[in-house]
């Protein structure tokens, strides 16, 4: 959460608290003690962050963010699993600032990177993309800007969607990604906006791709790993007294996160729909739902899962994996504090409140041949135990009849 110069040039009084992992909001239009309307709304989450005051003491800093979501992001990508972290809120809110940072406040993108090399030592892949008005730009290719550029997205039966002709770039220390972030960020079609003087029109997602070498069981392996680390476009509304170009590109903003919304609305009711079947039933049956396991059939009087609309735009295409699939994925709602931001700020923690009931089914991606390798293994080592239990048992009956007989 963070505050901007206009809303505090504008006098805009604060109306959020935190209170721990409790996110408070206060509806300064209910001031009548005969209107039954709820004063204050509060929503709970993993973590909430105070970042309004650096002199505050509960003040959030970057480093702490880093502390709790970084190392998450990390802890799971060493362990071959695909993660996603992304964030999303108004126009100011501090999404590019939490995600990106500046030189003096470096934020989760180059920390995280940082470490990677720190402690991997590893040569990566990186790409960095835009999603514009619907189109995708490749950020670290060099183009004319005057010609039309669309790269088409695609779907591989294995691996997902993918974006075809998208450059990867191999990176071998942290001042070549310093450099490509740069480069990438300085592409980023920015505006003028009714509420920010810069802001980011579009969605750009950074993506790091490396692999791990290990040996497991004597047998050399390899773990893949992907991090996608997305920076949203402003969530609210285009303002009507702005050129047709900021409305149209409005409207694109809106509707990829108006479908983001409804494939998160939609996961977490089939993610619900789930549990409570689970809790029915012992032996759920295997279904397909965008990544989330469908119900039983028969359960929950007999409802399948809703269809998850991933396709409507191009965001949640690119997303799908990271939102209902085999990622490991994690959400930042940023706000702001401002009594004039009001429904900005209740519409982002509705958001985040039903992202949070998205059950994924995370794997980690390990080199075919090894894990059959050491299924087989294990069912080896299970048949040996169970002859060895079959042997015992025999060997006792035989001793019983002995005793008999003498």
């Amino acid at each position: 959460m963070c505050s901007v110069s206009r809303e505090r040039a504008e006098g805009g009084r604060v109306i959020v608290e935190v209170d721990d992992k409790v996110a408070k909001v206060r509806n300064i239009k209910v001031d009548s003690s005969w209107d039954s309307r709820e004063k204050t709304v509060s929503f709970s989450f993993d973590y909430c962050y105070w970042s309004v005051d650096p002199e505050d003491p509960k003040y959030a800093s970057q480093e702490m963010v880093f502390q709790d979501l970084g190392t998450s992001v990390l802890s799971g990508a060493f362990r071959g699993y695909n993660i996603c972290l992304f964030a999303y809120g108004q126009t100011g809110s501090g999404k590019t600032y939490t995600m990106m940072g500046t030189p003096a406040s470096i934020g989760l993108t180059p920390r995280i990177c940082e470490v990677v090399f720190l402690f991997l030592h590893l040569h990566l892949f990186k790409n960095f993309l835009e999603i514009y008005n619907e189109r995708v730009r490749d950020l670290l290719k060099q183009s004319d800007r005057k010609k039309p550029y669309t790269l088409r997205v695609r779907e591989h039966p294995e691996t997902g969607p993918y974006v075809q002709g998208l450059t990867q770039h191999l990176v071998t220390d942290y001042k070549q990604v310093v450099k490509l972030l740069e480069e990438g960020i300085a592409k980023r079609i920015t505006a003028a906006t009714h509420i920010h003087n810069a802001s980011s029109r579009s969605h750009a997602i950074f993506t790091i791709h490396y692999t791990q070498a290990i040996l497991e069981n004597n047998l050399p392996s390899e773990i893949a790993s992907k991090i996608n680390l997305v920076d949203l476009a402003g969530s609210e509304r285009a303002d009507p007294s702005y050129c047709k170009d900021r409305i149209t590109e409005g409207a694109n903003i809106n509707k990829s996160l108006v479908t983001l919304g409804i494939v998160i609305s939609t996961l977490a009711q089939n993610s619900q729909m789930f549990s409570s079947c689970q809790s029915i039933s012992s032996i759920p049956s295997e279904g397909e739902s965008g990544g989330v396991d469908g119900p039983p059939s028969g359960g929950s009087g007999g409802r399948r899962p809703a269809y998850i609309p991933y396709r409507d735009s191009i965001l949640t295409w690119l997303l799908k994996d990271s939102l209902g699939g085999n990622s490991k994925t994690i959400m930042i709602a940023t706000i702001s504090p401002a009594s004039s931001s009001y429904n900005e700020t209740m519409s982002t923690l509705r958001y985040a409140a039903n992202a949070k009931n998205i059950i994924n089914k995370p794997r980690v991606n390990e080199d075919a041949n090894v894990k059959l390798i050491r299924e087989l293994r294990e069912e080896i080592d299970r048949l040996k135990a169970m002859l060895m239990s079959f042997e015992l048992v025999c060997s006792n009956i035989s001793l019983l009849e002995l005793l008999l007989v003498m």
